[in-house]
């Protein structure tokens, strides 16, 4: 149950007699109602409200909900007069002069002046529509249903402050029955059945007669200052569960992608399966890959490449098993940047073969379809084959890659490795962990637009365990991360 969710079943628990006992010596809603009958008849003799129409009996099929043989059904309008906002010509908005509440004035039930309020000339006062401390306001019209009914409650006084023409003031007959009323105007119950009434296409509108109308229980004046009281009591511990599970929400959104963070560390740290002997050492592989790179070499298949520096031990970020190997990013394929044909050659370009720049990149899942080159733009193109592994290396998305599935072209913002004697997924895993990521944030250039060359990403240590382990440790991860999956929906 969210927070929201526990505040609006307390409330709906108070408007249905369920949050207190009743009790014999407090009287009857029936005579309370007696009693607001003769207070709204001594306003009318004096001139302070006006005479308001006889409102229908209230039928069965509006009662929504039981209370107790102690309490009534009345009609809103039969606690509180209604007034209608002030409208306006919009050439006397001025910076001074009389304050007009507006929909944004509200607040989550709080009424605020703002610095970019409506101001009028004096000329628009009007003694009626100024709102007063026990007043309730709400939305009348807006262009958004569900912000209809929405309540501000004036508990401040805000001198020369009229209303606008999209608000109404609900004006109980006394104050003393403006808390209770706060507690009907929170419920979920007034809000769905404002927003139901409201009526328009582009402007929302809910008719004044169908507030005024509204049927609401009413208690005892005594038992509305307990239920007050227990309502009042209860939202702070209401406002602790929302921090607490404010923290809980942050904690399971952050969970799954924490899980994929251990499992894909654990796994490049030999943790994830066990070692096996019979299955060799990653430097009995590491050297059926340099002989593999050397036969492509001499075929003309790939350049030659440079000497790499030796491994230090400051390069080395953790403890991996006595059976792998620290070896650089381009020693155990091939790798090379993207390029991005001429587009004066506009020839170049078609759907030959897939082109890929860094939005085609999503989440591990690559985009085909957004753009290609033509047959003869693949030859001014990058081509990497099919199992290759491709990694955003400049912006804010430097980091994110996939893993291909047919041969594709790629420009200069993305670095790709094709795999030799490894498998291609342990490769694609191994970059798409957070210690990978995380080494080339931290150690990318540029200022306003982080860069990581391809000599350095080259150059990144990564561990290489024997080959039969790393298809074990794939399986293993692709077992596991289907529950981080589950765990986000």
């Amino acid at each position: 149950m969210t927070p929201e969710q526990l505040k609006a079943s307390i409330i709906q628990c108070a408007i249905q007699g369920k949050l207190v006992e009743q009790k014999d010596v407090e009287g009857t809603a029936e005579e309370l109602y007696q009693q607001i009958q003769k207070e709204k008849q001594i306003l009318i003799n004096e001139g302070k409200i006006k005479k308001s129409k006889t409102l229908p009996a209230i039928s069965e099929e509006e009662v929504s909900f039981d209370i107790p043989d102690s309490w009534k059904w009345i009609r809103l309008g039969e606690i509180v007069e209604i007034i209608s906002g002030v409208s306006y010509d919009k050439k006397d908005v001025s910076k001074e002069g009389i304050r007009i509440l507006r929909g944004g004035n509200i607040q989550s039930t709080l009424v605020k002046a703002e610095e970019d309020d409506v101001f009028l000339p004096t000329e628009y006062y009007d003694d009626s529509k100024q709102v007063r401390i026990g007043d309730i306001i709400y939305v009348a019209s807006t262009g958004s249903k569900a912000v209809i009914g929405k309540p501000g409650f004036i508990d401040n006084d805000f001198p020369d402050t009229l209303i606008g023409a999209f608000l109404r003031i609900c004006r109980p007959v006394s104050i003393k029955y403006t808390e209770y009323l706060k507690i009907i105007f929170s419920s979920e119950y007034y809000r769905k059945h404002i927003r139901d009434l409201a009526q328009g296409t582009n402007i929302n509108n809910v008719k004044e007669s169908y507030v005024t109308e509204l049927a609401i229980p009413l208690p005892p004046l005594e038992e509305q200052h307990r239920i007050v009281a227990k309502i009042e009591k209860l939202l702070p511990y209401v406002d602790r569960y929302a921090e607490a599970y404010e923290k809980l929400e942050q904690f399971n959104a952050k969970f799954p992608e924490d899980m994929k963070k251990s499992i894909l560390q654990y796994a490049i740290q030999g943790k994830l399966v066990e070692q096996r002997q019979e299955e060799g050492t990653a430097e009995e592989l590491y050297q059926r890959i340099q002989e593999e790179k050397q036969r492509l070499i001499k075929e003309g298949k790939i350049k030659k490449e440079k000497p790499l520096a030796e491994i230090t031990e400051d390069e080395i970020p953790f403890d991996i098993p006595e059976s792998w190997k620290w070896v650089r990013v381009c020693s155990v394929g091939v790798t090379q940047t993207g390029n991005t044909p001429q587009k004066s050659h506009p020839e170049y370009f078609g759907n030959y073969v897939p082109f890929l720049g860094p939005g085609d990149i999503q989440n591990g899942n690559v985009n085909y379809d957004n753009q290609g080159l033509s047959e003869e733009g693949k030859e001014y193109g990058r081509v990497t084959p099919s199992d290759s592994v491709l990694q955003v290396c400049i912006g804010g998305s430097i980091g994110k890659c996939a893993l291909v599935d047919r041969e594709v072209t790629f420009n200069q913002q993305i670095n790709s490795i094709y795999p030799l004697i490894s498998d291609c997924k342990y490769v694609y895993y191994v970059l798409d962990s957070y210690y990978f990521k995380d080494y080339m944030k931290e150690n990318s250039g540029g200022t306003a637009t982080p860069i990581i060359n391809r000599g350095l990403w080259d150059a990144i240590v990564i561990p290489l365990p024997p080959l039969e382990e790393q298809h074990r440790i794939v399986a293993k991860i692709e077992e596991l991360l289907p529950f981080c999956e589950r765990l986000v929906k």
